[in-house]
């Protein structure tokens, strides 16, 4: 289908971008790789009346160390994600994660920002994010503000952006050496959202497990941190017990709905058994201290 009649603006400067979407309100959407967007404009599932184009803002890409933190701009795409050697040294999960993200050409213009901020429970850096804990730096009329991403998704495309306000950066936690990680995803074909998918990172001392956060995509109407199953693996040595529950903990949260890539049970199913995958492969990584 042909999406619907709109203004098109080209803001060349952050400030200039929030006055549009300000001045213009709900009638207004940010246009960042338009992967999520323009599909959506389509299928008429989204019909803005303004689009401002955030694609001239080059102060927004940037990736870089700040103190204990990794800054990664809001207009990085997943293909700069990919070859940053910074990302590879320090974050290699986004890497990991960045390549399973649809396919190549959609890598080149799809940006971090967009996969984040849309709020879209399909997408796989929220979970990704959530797991490392990081904070999203919104800019808006009123000034700047930093949100949790495990507090920023309300819902399916119901995130805490406000009115004219855009994402400008994701601030994460470096993480220290020798961390575990990993991002399963099970899919049909490449391209596709996600079945199931889960993320981990995990951090051991003396064999036993430091710190675990697990994360899940896509068997919910957001992505879902499962506190209580990252909680049971902290203090063990990650051994398979712990794993088996630590999966039974997870999916118990889950409520994926039923559509073409299988019913809601077989969905839950395979979230379980992608954070197994998960956190097997997160152990086998971790050098520990």
């Amino acid at each position: 289908m042909i999406p619907g009649p709109f203004v098109y603006h080209r803001p060349s400067s952050v400030d200039e971008a929030i006055k549009i979407l300000s001045d213009i309100g709900d009638d207004a959407r940010p246009l960042a790789g338009g992967h999520s967007l323009i599909p959506m404009m389509k299928l008429r599932m989204a019909t803005p009346e303004h689009l401002v184009d955030l694609g001239g803002l080059t102060v927004l890409k940037d990736i870089k160390e700040d103190r204990n933190s990794i800054v990664i701009g809001a207009m990085v795409t997943q293909a700069e994600l990919q070859f940053s050697d910074l990302l590879s040294s320090k974050l290699p999960i986004l890497k990991e994660t960045s390549h399973m993200i649809a396919d190549p050409q959609i890598r080149y213009m799809g940006t971090i920002g967009g996969n984040v901020a849309n709020g879209d429970p399909g997408n796989d850096m929220p979970a990704v994010m959530k797991c490392l804990d990081a904070t999203y730096v919104l800019k808006g009329k009123a000034g700047e503000r930093q949100v949790k991403a495990r507090e920023f998704y309300n819902g399916a495309y119901d995130t805490a952006l406000q009115t004219g306000e855009i994402l400008t950066a994701v601030r994460i936690p470096t993480p220290p050496a020798g961390h575990g990680y990993a991002y399963e995803k099970l899919k049909r074909k490449i391209g596709d959202y996600a079945t199931a998918a889960a993320a981990v990172m995990l951090t051991m001392t003396g064999g036993k497990v430091a710190s675990c956060a697990i994360t899940l995509t896509n068997v919910a109407d957001t992505a879902l941190f499962a506190k209580d199953a990252s909680a049971l693996v902290v203090g063990t040595a990650c051994d398979d017990a712990t794993i088996k529950k630590a999966a039974a903990a997870a999916k118990a949260i889950t409520e994926p709905a039923g559509d073409g890539r299988g019913p809601p049970e077989y969905r839950a199913e395979m979230a379980a058994i992608m954070v197994v995958r998960a956190l097997v492969s997160a152990r086998s990584r971790a050098k520990g201290a």
